[in-house]
């Protein structure tokens, strides 16, 4: 992702004014439904076992078998799973082989849920403080693996216990590909699914987008982009979310994948660690040889699963 040059503590939540009517979470909690709290333990372990292939670089061994395991693993959770494979340009002009994996959940449901993360990881560590180390790949525990171990805990967990809700589940490569200034080589894989869409005509009620969800510390605050197109979807989910970790603050702006899905006319909210204190704007092990499983809590990745299961169990009382 891009962390855009505006930055903001003043987004207004009525300039997304189509959707101020969102799902209302506020008394609305997954107890109500008799769901069994998200295990952020179990979601912790599933970014460990992303993670023992190594970085999952496009076009490498481990990104193929990463691929195949992220297949098998969401196949046990799924009414379908979809492999999309597609070739797209890089920003350095070179075609790059890509692999969107979507695990689709009652797929005969028309109420719909649109669930993301990027499950690549970035070739270059170019944000480490050591220059030695920017030709050196990311092993991406918390950019790439933390928001696919909890969409994937989530699946568990909703197959076992049942949904009346349509999911989606949208894994998507090659978001980490990009180059500074250029916005248009980041979220490669994301461009091609906007524009291929795993159904022809897809409009689910809203996406989420989960991305570097896992940090100990991690300040979720209510992006500028997801308050810009879906309001009124953000402000549910911040309101649904119990965890410290949610803050109630106005954030900065990010390009991420959900800028085009928003573009593509379905509004998406990015869940997202940004540091205002930070001079990346996110936080230390960012682009690092340092963004390790040290440096991800099961405790942080368990706030953000729950908040998705009540935004689910609210989606399920309409």
């Amino acid at each position: 992702m891009l962390l855009a040059t505006l930055l903001t503590t003043c987004v207004n939540s009525g300039s997304s004014s189509s959707n101020d009517a969102a799902v209302d979470t506020t008394s609305t909690t997954s107890q109500t439904v008799h769901r069994n709290s998200f295990d952020g333990q179990a979601a912790l372990a599933l970014a460990q076992q992303q993670c023992d292939f190594g970085p999952r670089v496009p076009a490498t061994p481990a990104h193929a078998k990463c691929a195949d395991w992220l297949t098998t693993t969401l196949q046990a959770s799924c009414d379908t799973v979809i492999v999309q494979q597609a070739s797209v340009t890089t920003g350095q002009g070179k075609p790059l082989g890509i692999k969107n994996i979507i695990g689709v959940i009652n797929p005969s449901a028309e109420q719909r849920l649109l669930l993301l993360a990027h499950w690549d990881t970035r070739p270059w560590a170019d944000n480490d403080p050591d220059q030695a180390n920017h030709t050196k790949p990311v092993m991406g525990a918390n950019d790439g693996a933390s928001g696919v171990a909890v969409l994937l805990q989530l699946a568990r967990q909703l197959k076992a216990e049942g949904t009346t809700l349509g999911i989606d589940i949208v894994l998507v490569d090659a978001e980490d590909m990009g180059i500074n200034d250029d916005e248009e080589s980041w979220c490669l894989g994301t461009q091609y699914w906007t524009q291929h869409p795993h159904v022809a005509g897809y409009k689910p009620l809203f996406g989420i987008l989960l991305d570097m969800v896992g940090a100990p510390d991690a300040r979720f605050t209510r992006e500028y982009y997801s308050m810009y197109y879906a309001g009124g979807f953000t402000e549910a989910i911040w309101r649904s979310a119990n965890g410290g970790h949610f803050i109630n603050e106005n954030g900065g702006a990010v390009t991420d994948d959900h800028v085009f899905i928003n573009r593509a006319g379905i509004p998406c909210v990015d869940i997202i660690d940004l540091r205002s204190d930070s001079e990346t704007g996110f936080c230390p092990a960012w682009h690092t040889v340092d963004d390790t499983m040290e440096h991800i809590s099961a405790t942080t990745l368990g706030e953000v699963g729950q908040a998705l299961l009540n935004v689910i169990a609210s989606l399920e009382q309409e």
